[in-house]
């Protein structure tokens, strides 16, 4: 009869192979996401009560700002049902939306070593390389068989959108920079792929959105390698060096950025939107009217918001008979700004939340080691940045991927720091010894 040391974990090897699926997944279509994604909650709700049950407990969580802020998030969203304007079928959609930053908390729960934790990133780094080399072999003229994005600029798209796909590249750059010194890939391919996926945001795709958040992430590695008494300069004078080099050396980007000006100027001039048009053809003046409806929901009902789901309601009935035209025929729809958008459903507290839950991320990434510190750091600031321009946490694929990736750097992160504390702590032995003598 063997050992059974030597007898196999199912348990653990089901939970090692769903951290992989999901981890890959994030770089897959949609589709796959929300498979991985139902997988992981049930898997989890399992795996939680199967721990409280055999009492089996996890301090990591008492470290964590976020971890509360999140459950607090939720708690509000699902209160609001009780006063939203939506349906309740809108608002329970709308809330499935909101819902997946439980993503963030549940990788943490299911990574229990240093060891789970970077096969994790490894697999993310996996999902991502391959997704970086289709776009560029794509760029290269070789169809794809696997490649499921059509439409406007989506040249070198692969699954989702050139907006969605431009921001995971600038975030995803950041990751293999600040984490190729932490022997989960080479120095030198960590550079390589950065530099590659950098490249493919701001020279080849055309989302507005991404070349912020790639510019984001340049001032803050920029930053980082500097002095301390040369990063405060080097975070303001990055940004400004390096797109006016693209506007003088990118038509790409010089057309996109002056597109944004005259859109903008168009926009202010008139009193109101031209009903006959719509806004479908204009990205920023949607953008603009969105969000200046949306503040003027936000006046309405600053303190309790209209509920979760609510914000198509709010401004069709601000907008008047144009509304349904403006914003087309979908049940839920969003400003393209999450902070907005938060602001509609839960008033100003909404607003307030979201900032709470940036600011937990960047106290409890700060207690990591400096290059996964770095990392998850990026990461919120990608995601803080780009929710300015789009509802990014609240859309599809793109939020999942914020969150999935914040869980396992966060996991990575606490894994790492509790792995190094348990080694540095001295022996009940020797503590005892020492009281003694």
């Amino acid at each position: 009869m063997s050992s059974p040391l030597l007898q196999p974990r199912p348990v653990w090897s089901i939970r090692l192979i769903l951290i992989g699926l999901v981890a890959i997944t994030a770089s897959l279509p949609m589709a796959w996401i929300s498979l991985a994604k139902v997988l992981l909650f049930v898997s989890s709700g399992v795996y939680l009560i199967a721990g409280h049950y055999n009492k089996r407990a996890d301090t990591a969580f008492d470290r964590l700002w976020t971890a509360p802020v999140v459950l607090a998030i939720l708690i509000a969203f699902s209160l609001s049902l009780l006063w939203t304007d939506a349906s309740l079928e809108t608002g329970l959609l709308a809330f499935v939306k909101h819902g997946k930053l439980l993503e963030i908390l549940l990788l943490v729960s299911l990574i229990r070593t240093v060891h789970e934790a970077r096969i994790g990133m490894t697999a993310f780094a996996i999902g991502q390389i391959f997704l970086l080399l289709s776009s560029w072999l794509l760029v290269m003229g070789i169809p794809l068989p696997w490649v499921t994005a059509h439409g406007m600029g989506s040249e070198y798209v692969v699954f989702s959108s050139y907006l969605d796909q431009s921001i995971i590249f600038a975030t995803t750059a950041a990751i293999f920079w600040h984490l190729r010194s932490d022997h989960l890939w080479r120095r030198w391919l960590g550079g390589l792929l950065a530099a590659a996926a950098l490249i493919n945001v701001l020279l080849l795709l055309e989302a507005r959105t991404g070349y912020a958040v790639a510019l984001t992430i340049l001032s803050l590695s920029v930053m980082w390698a500097m002095p301390k008494r040369l990063r405060f300069a080097a975070l303001i004078s990055t940004p400004i060096l390096v797109l006016f080099a693209l506007y003088l050396g990118s038509p790409q980007v010089h057309d996109r950025l002056s597109k944004i000006i005259h859109e903008s100027q168009t926009y202010a001039t008139q009193d109101e939107i031209d009903d006959a048009r719509g806004l479908g053809e204009n990205s920023s003046e949607l953008r603009l009217n969105a969000w200046r409806r949306s503040v003027q929901a936000i006046e309405e009902n600053p303190w309790l918001g209209h509920g979760v789901g609510s914000w198509t309601m709010a401004v069709e009935r601000l907008e008047g008979l144009s509304g349904a035209m403006i914003l087309g025929p979908v049940k839920i729809r969003n400003p393209h700004q999450e902070y907005l958008l938060w602001g509609v459903e839960l008033g100003a507290g909404g607003t307030l939340l979201l900032l709470l839950l940036i600011l937990c991320l960047v106290r409890d990434a700060r207690q990591f080691d400096p290059p996964i510190a770095r990392a998850t750091l990026s990461v919120v600031a990608a995601m803080a940045v780009a929710c300015l321009f789009n509802s990014a946490l609240y859309d599809g694929l793109i939020g999942d991927f914020f969150c999935v990736t914040l869980g396992l750097l966060m996991a990575l992160g606490l894994r790492t720091s509790s792995s190094r504390s348990d080694k540095a702590a001295p022996a009940p032995e020797l503590v005892q010894l020492k009281v003694v003598t």
